[in-house]
């Protein structure tokens, strides 16, 4: 009689019923966390950003510069909705994306939106130091950075689920966190029972 390992293995990993999608400012993690969690969890890690990037063979700035905003979010709409109806996976948006009412429809429908909540302090001693990011090029970029985070924190709040990110927090102990969360709902995620 044979042993089938490759079950045993399967049956033992956490299992992702959707897409968890992660959204939030700039600086919050989305990134650094989507890539851990998605370790942990088995599954594919994938950055809109990265694969619009990809697809329009230019950075996120050059699309910017190049096409304007209003076409880098109609592409980023485009990557986000064709990722959602893949393989349950760990997907990290840009900041803006969760701001687009067809992205979060469309997050609703098919995954699940995890805000990584973090304070105006903190994600600017993430970001200060990085010139990637083209609605920071501003003459006082930590005073757009509040009003982006004013702006768009009632919107962010609108995810089914919320982690709040704080200062000293490893990578590996907010990736518990948010574990902790989607663990709750089984319905997302189910973690087998060692016992």
């Amino acid at each position: 009689m044979s042993v089938n390992t490759g079950d045993r293995q399967e049956t033992g990993r956490p299992r992702l019923h959707c897409t968890v999608v992660l959204v939030g400012m700039m600086g919050c993690g989305k990134s650094a966390i989507g890539r851990t969690l998605a370790a942990r969890l088995g599954v594919a890690f994938v950055d809109s950003d990265a694969e619009i990037e990809t697809a329009a063979n230019a950075t996120i700035p050059e699309i910017f510069a190049r096409d304007g905003e209003a076409f880098f979010r109609a592409r980023e709409a485009e990557v986000i909705a064709r990722l959602l109806r893949g393989e349950p996976c760990v997907l990290s948006t840009g900041g803006g994306a969760f701001l687009a009412d067809r992205n979060r429809q469309a997050i609703a429908e098919h995954g699940v939106a995890i805000w990584l909540d973090a304070d105006l302090d903190l994600l600017w001693d993430r970001v200060r130091h990085k010139d990637t990011r083209p609605l920071l090029r501003t003459p006082d970029p930590k005073m757009t950075l509040a009003r982006l985070l004013e702006d768009r924190a009632p919107i962010y709040a609108q995810a089914e689920l919320r982690a709040r990110a704080e200062p000293g927090l490893s990578i590996d102990a907010m990736t518990e966190r948010v574990i902790a969360i989607l663990a709750d709902r089984p319905d997302i995620l189910e973690i087998p029972d060692d016992s």
